[in-house]
């Protein structure tokens, strides 16, 4: 051996006994935030994969939820309860399984909802603006889209003979919770009125149609959520709005064709009370219709006129109806108005909303049995929110921008900036001056959070979303994944494609 390689070996054990007895006596041992380190991978060594089947599986999606939007709801949360809300922890951190998804569509850098809640739905890439079809078909080409139609996760599990659900704070019609059960080359022919006349005369049915006469098993026991005006024909009064009608030129009162269908175990409600009274032993299919349009914000829920429930009331109910069934059952469960509220460029309420959808998890894992149910939460794509500055550990994030000195910052302009700020939006400066946010709440509600691009409707942003699981298959849903993967793996968990091949 060379002098120059015993000096190396030598070295070479020396350095393995330093750290060694190193190892024992490291100065941060005892800091709190090594110790709760090591607490974190203790847990995740401890937690072993599922590989039984799954026999029930529950979707949430968090309707344009980015990762700043669950960073930021995350800290708003705990400083809301007077705790640290930096290292605070929501329902969905708690996941053991975390991953990417790219959210792109078949035509789209930037998608909207109808394609990428519809990959995860079927397995396969949409135009953008299309609903359950395949990747062929142009928006608004419904001469072209006759037979282009894909099965979706929930078709499948009703003919399984599994219970099938579809929750939601927006429009009941709207195109996240509509991948569910729709087939349509538009995803705002909501009803009839909004179709050309050609798709009418073909037999074209708008969403709120195929979500009443969806063919599938016995259809939909439960749908929950906003929308009324596309159930209800222009000469009926709407319960809640006075003065309003519904949007339906046909005359059909899908309402009353619900009743119909499910005329033994059938029900119709638009507000919290009726909502409340459900008989959940008795009452087989349920319709909630809780508002008009969509349904309120949560930060305005208690000031609704009829009443609305929570999004974890909806959820929580919907579980119980479902869980019913020996079999098993598909519920999806989207947080729709996350996304309305960043569209609007206000950030208070993406963010609460983002706290309600959580709550709404939450209540979920409380109630099933985690060996045999597959939770899997994600966003169908993401929004332009940005986190930024150097704010201090505890500054409000929803307010300006105070460093760790105690100092405002400010712009080359001189004027404070928030911590929380979108690429483009209603917030953009106007008249080339930006507003000096020095005497402004911009904790309140209604704060439109400033903006880069004036742009009437903030829009949606093309980065990757998180996609989180627990349950049987979960450990699946690791590292960057293509957005329709996510129907494959609940797929697999499930086997819903082998045994409808099988029928």
């Amino acid at each position: 051996m060379t002098i120059r390689n015993a000096a190396f070996a030598a070295g070479i054990s020396l350095f393995a006994l330093s750290t060694g007895a190193y190892s024992q006596t490291i100065p941060q041992a005892n800091d709190a935030y090594y110790t709760t380190g090591k607490e974190e991978l203790a847990r995740r060594l401890g937690a072993a994969p599922r590989t039984g089947r799954a026999k029930n599986i529950i979707l949430f999606v968090g309707d344009g939820m980015s990762v700043a939007t669950v960073t930021a709801s995350r800290i708003l949360d705990g400083q809301k309860r007077g705790v640290d809300g930096e290292s605070n922890s929501l329902a969905i951190d708690r996941f053991p399984y975390v991953g990417l998804t790219k959210t792109y569509s078949h035509n789209g850098q930037v998608s909207d909802s109808a394609p990428t809640a519809s990959a995860m739905m079927s397995g396969v890439k949409l135009q953008n603006g299309v609903i359950g079809m395949n990747s062929s078909v142009k928006e608004k080409d419904c001469m072209a889209a006759r037979g282009q139609e894909v099965m979706s996760l929930a078709a499948m599990a009703e003919r399984a003979g599994l219970s099938t659900g579809v929750v939601s704070t927006a429009k009941i019609t709207h195109a996240t919770p509509a991948a569910v059960y729709s087939h349509t080359a538009y995803r705002d022919w909501e009803d009839e009125s909004a179709m050309p006349a050609e798709c009418k005369a073909a037999g074209v049915m708008d969403i709120a149609q195929q979500l009443v006469k969806w063919p599938h098993g016995d259809g939909l026991e439960v749908a929950l959520g906003g929308g009324r005006q596309h159930f209800l024909p222009t000469d009926a009064n709407d319960p809640e709005d006075d003065g309003r009608k519904g949007n339906r030129k046909d005359g059909q009162d899908l309402l009353k064709a619900w009743t119909d269908r499910y005329s033994n175990s059938g029900a119709v409600v638009w507000n919290k009370d009726q909502f409340d009274k459900i008989d959940i032993k008795n009452t087989k299919h349920l319709l909630g219709v809780f508002e008009r349009s969509h349904m309120e914000y949560e930060s305005d829920r208690a000031k609704d006129k009829g009443g609305e429930p929570s999004l974890a009331d909806m959820a929580s109910k919907a579980i119980d109806m479902l869980a019913q069934n020996e079999r098993g059952f598909f519920l999806m469960v989207e947080g729709g108005r996350i996304d309305h509220a960043h569209h609007a460029g206000n950030a208070h309420r993406a963010l609460e909303d983002t706290l309600a959808f959580d709550a709404a998890i939450k209540r979920a894992m409380e109630k099933v049995n985690l060996d045999e149910t597959l939770i899997v939460v994600t966003a169908d794509h993401s929004h332009t929110l940005t986190m930024s500055g150097y704010p201090k550990r505890g500054n409000p994030i929803l307010g300006v921008v105070v460093d760790e000195k105690g100092e405002m910052s400010k712009g080359t302009d001189g004027k404070p900036y928030t911590t929380l700020a979108y690429t483009n939006g209603p917030g953009a400066i106007k008249d080339q001056a930006r507003a000096d946010l020095s005497n402004v709440d911009t904790k309140a509600p209604d704060f439109i959070q400033q903006a880069l691009v004036p742009i009437e409707s903030e829009t949606h942003a093309g980065d990757d979303v998180a996609v989180y699981a627990v349950g049987p298959w979960a450990h699946l849903f690791q590292g960057t994944m293509e957005q329709n993967t996510v129907f494959h793996i609940m797929d697999h968990a499930t086997k819903l494609t082998e045994r409808h091949a099988a029928k």
